[in-house]
């Protein structure tokens, strides 16, 4: 298997610890520099990750670890945790907005409908993520855990949201700081 993204992408993160106990080859790429071309020729969606499992191409990092799953037998996500992904991915498509916008030279503080639209749904998602780690819904260490761990460790790294208020995904986000390959896939090392 080989798997193409960036050190610092929190999607690619999620899979690469998905992949903790597995052999793949990963390709860390540049996707706004040199990369670029590399992620044209393999995935049409422009999009990281992207994993070449012996000529089976997945495009999109949830459809990578449904792949994942049925090759590796993981038990899939119930209903109630393909929610938690959905409202995980909200708040970082959101945030992955929010965050090339101002790469851009965009006012993403300014009163306009679509950076409220996206304020709006961080900021409630969050709060829903937070009460559900309160209700003790990530405490296993399993896929939907990964991608929560995933996106609050990349929002205090690009430093892009204010935890006041749920600090206990900071606390969640700490408490799993041991799990294997967290260390080596911090995107503070790329």
């Amino acid at each position: 298997m080989k798997l193409l993204g960036s050190t610092t992408s929190p999607y690619v993160r999620r899979t690469r610890l998905l992949l903790a106990d597995c052999p793949y080859d990963f390709l860390n790429l540049d996707i706004y520099g040199e990369g670029r071309d590399e992620l044209r020729k393999n995935n049409p969606a422009l999009k990281i990750p992207m994993l070449n499992d012996d000529g089976q191409k997945i495009y999109d990092s949830r459809v990578i670890a449904r792949y994942l799953g049925a090759k590796l037998g993981i038990t899939a996500p119930s209903w109630d945790q393909e929610n938690q992904l959905t409202l995980i991915d909200a708040a970082n498509d959101s945030c992955v907005t929010m965050l090339l916008s101002k790469r851009s030279g965009l006012d993403i503080e300014q009163d306009a409908m679509f950076y409220n639209i996206q304020r709006e749904r961080i900021m409630t998602t969050l709060r829903t993520l937070s009460a559900m780690v309160d209700a003790g819904e990530f405490i296993d260490w399993h896929y939907p855990s990964i991608c929560l761990f995933s996106l609050i460790d990349w929002l205090d790294f690009r430093a892009l949201v204010d935890f006041e208020g749920n600090e206990n995904l900071l606390s969640f986000r700490d408490h799993n700081l041991q799990q294997p390959m967290v260390a080596e896939t911090d995107p503070r090392k790329a």
